[in-house]
């Protein structure tokens, strides 16, 4: 079994083994190499110890280097070279507490996660799969390498990555390996919130965003995230549901791997994170009439607030809380279907935003019942037809693009101040009711007389 090595990572491997040692491209790219994925990078584990392969490059950088790991440059590119290692006694549920360096190279691959993980290829010795990574690749399951409950037990992190790589290979979980997460889920407690925010996000960016079911499965939800493992406990009994919340919510994921494939990978993971957090307020909110149906009134609100203190607590950048939680507080909203009414709308929910709301709209509306669903997506149809018109027309829809600005109006006579800034709003509304008189003559005339 061949597998093409970059240039780069040749170079690395054969200078380490001209000087003697073994070399070979390890864990994760080998994995996706196989499945004809491309990797996201190389890395690289060798029997030299770290003082002896930077004695062998020019350029490197010390990255953990108490653990092995030392970082070779070639150009602007590093590559992380690993001394094989044996982890020693795991104290925290996430780190080993010493190492130890081994010239076997089984050895190491004996300490890591999953077995389509523990394989290693060079182009002198071929493939080594000692824990039989290629049958699980055939047979598309995530097991883990000897005792699950050993692999889990030393780094609580593989829990979520046996179901992040279930997600993003469409594999399944082997059935001890599964037990063993499912026995062992509450030591996700002693993990960061960084590392449970990196792996939910490649779950929700994947091909399969709707294996967060998997999660709320394994009780993996009711210990990282309750608020969400709630949402699966409550039913909706109303003419426009046919699910719980829970479930509506990963039916709304699945319909977003259609909905959002014109997005970039940044407008992807604001869409699914907002899809997955859009109804937890629903859980607070719920009200039952008099005929026995339920009601969420003020739920996108509530969702936004709780929302907007899940994603703080998950250590997310500000960026992409703000545009989640706006997304969220937005997603019932429907305007009148006016040019006016479209413009503010776009004022209110940004030009930058648009794209992620109506994928937004329409995988939320396919996560409900048949009920008006086709009246459903005609109006979204509408509405993104008029705001395609908008933006094709160039009609204003910032202050920033008025036709008029404070340097107009001081040349004009005005004295800067709060005034300043009150009439350039007013002018701002006055174009996004009539585009036309966007230009510098009628807003002067009018507005400054």
């Amino acid at each position: 079994m061949q597998i093409n090595l970059p240039q780069k990572v040749k170079i690395v491997i054969e200078t380490l083994q001209n000087a003697g040692y073994e070399a070979y491209a390890v864990g994760g790219c080998v994995r996706d190499s196989l499945l004809s994925r491309t990797p996201m990078d190389w890395d690289i584990t060798t029997s030299a110890k770290p003082e002896q392969v930077k004695a062998l490059f020019r350029r490197t950088i010390d990255t953990g280097i108490q653990h092995g790991t030392v970082t070779v440059m070639m150009g602007k590119e590093g590559f992380e070279v690993t001394t094989y290692r044996i982890d020693g006694a795991y104290e925290d549920h996430r780190h080993p507490k010493e190492v130890f360096f081994t010239n076997q190279l089984v050895e190491d691959l004996r300490r890591r996660d999953f077995t389509i993980n523990a394989m290693a290829y060079s182009e002198r010795t071929g493939l080594v799969d000692e824990f039989h990574g290629i049958e699980d690749m055939k047979r598309h399951i995530i097991r883990a390498v000897g005792e699950a409950r050993e692999r889990f037990s030393e780094d609580a992190l593989r829990i979520l990555r046996a179901f992040r790589f279930g997600a993003q290979l469409d594999f399944t979980i082997e059935e001890k390996t599964r037990q063993a997460a499912v026995e062992l889920v509450q030591t996700l407690e002693k993990i960061s919130a960084e590392r449970i925010q990196v792996e939910l996000v490649k779950l929700l960016t994947s091909m399969h965003p709707e294996r967060v079911q998997d999660l709320y499965e394994a009780n993996v939800l009711q210990v990282i995230l309750p608020e969400v493992h709630e949402m699966f406990l409550m039913q909706q009994n109303n003419p426009h549901h046919c699910y719980s919340v829970g479930e509506h919510t990963v039916k709304a994921l699945l319909a977003s791997t259609e909905q959002g494939t014109h997005l970039d990978d940044n407008q992807k993971k604001v869409l699914r994170i907002a899809l997955f957090l859009h109804d937890t307020g629903k859980v607070v909110t719920k009200t039952t009439d008099e005929r026995g149906i339920d009601h969420f009134y003020g739920h996108p609100s509530e969702s936004e607030v709780i929302a907007k203190r899940i994603l703080r607590a998950l250590k997310f950048d500000n960026d992409t809380l703000n545009k989640v939680t706006k997304l969220i507080l937005l997603h019932d909203y429907n305007p009148k279907l006016t040019f006016t009414g479209v413009r503010r709308s776009i004022v209110k929910i940004t030009s930058e935003l648009m794209p992620v709301f109506f994928a937004l709209k329409r995988s939320d509306i396919l996560g409900q019942s048949d009920y008006h669903r086709t009246e459903k997506l005609h109006y979204i149809d509408e509405f993104e037809k008029m705001y395609e018109k908008i933006i094709r027309d160039g009609d204003c829809i910032s202050i920033k693009n008025l036709a008029v600005n404070g340097k107009d109006l001081i040349d004009a006579g005005m004295k800067p101040g709060k005034d300043m800034g009150d009439l350039l709003s007013l002018m701002f509304e006055h174009v996004l009711e009539e585009p036309s008189h966007n230009t510098k003559e009628y807003l002067l005339s009018k507005f400054m007389r």
